[in-house]
């Protein structure tokens, strides 16, 4: 393995934000006068863009409806939400010691990018990642790495690391290796059909791999 890049999904990866993104959905669906959520259905859907999480528990939706549900999220999401992740066991440690062997490392996170860099740094990670790029609506994650790699990224030299199947398609689309995390929200099944190069079960494992 040549890796020298790793880019990290944000969501189920490095930290836990349902807490967050569960009270955030809720506000936004009470606000616009719909029944609340349950948590499984807003724990299957984390990771996607907001959009889809929307659409998926309220069905297809103008333009409008759907700019205003995201805007009453990011309102909560933005003073209190993000603060509730929780970041997984290890993860300092592991990202601490891949910045020490000399990755060049990013995240790259459905969440929008200032969202996203608030909890890197909440966490005292900040500093080991070169970029956190991030993303917003009618944006995926797709079209993410893809402009990474326009800006530079090496396609040969850099992994892809997400828990969900749109993390490891996304790398795929953009011929880039990839690894699912069983840790997150997505089970070993879904990322097994979306056809990462390696699952690991431990950001222990992750390491190992990597190293």
């Amino acid at each position: 393995m040549n890796w020298r890049t790793a880019l990290f999904d944000l969501d189920g990866t490095i930290s836990d934000p349902f807490e967050g993104i569960y009270k955030s959905v809720n506000h936004a669906l009470d606000e616009h006068g719909y029944e609340p959520a349950e948590p499984g259905e807003v724990r299957s859907m984390i990771g996607p863009p907001l959009t889809e999480i929307f659409a998926s528990l309220l069905g297809p939706l103008d333009d409008n409806r759907m700019l205003g549900l995201i805007d009453s999220y990011r309102d909560r999401y933005a003073s209190v939400g993000y603060a509730e992740n929780v970041i997984y066991d290890d993860m300092p440690e592991i990202v601490t010691a891949l910045h020490e062997s000399g990755y060049r490392m990013g995240v790259c996170t459905s969440k929008r990018a200032d969202y996203a860099a608030k909890i890197v740094d909440m966490f005292g990670l900040g500093g080991f990642f070169e970029f956190v790029d991030g993303g917003d609506v009618h944006i995926k994650k797709y079209m993410q790495i893809e402009r990474l790699v326009a800006n530079g990224i090496e396609a040969a030299e850099t992994v892809m690391i997400g828990d969900r199947a749109v993390d490891i398609e996304a790398a795929r689309k953009n011929d880039i290796a990839a690894i699912g995390v069983i840790w997150g929200f997505g089970d070993r099944a879904e990322l097994e059909n979306a056809g990462p190069d390696h699952i690991v079960d431990s950001p222990r494992e992750l390491l190992e791999l990597l190293t």
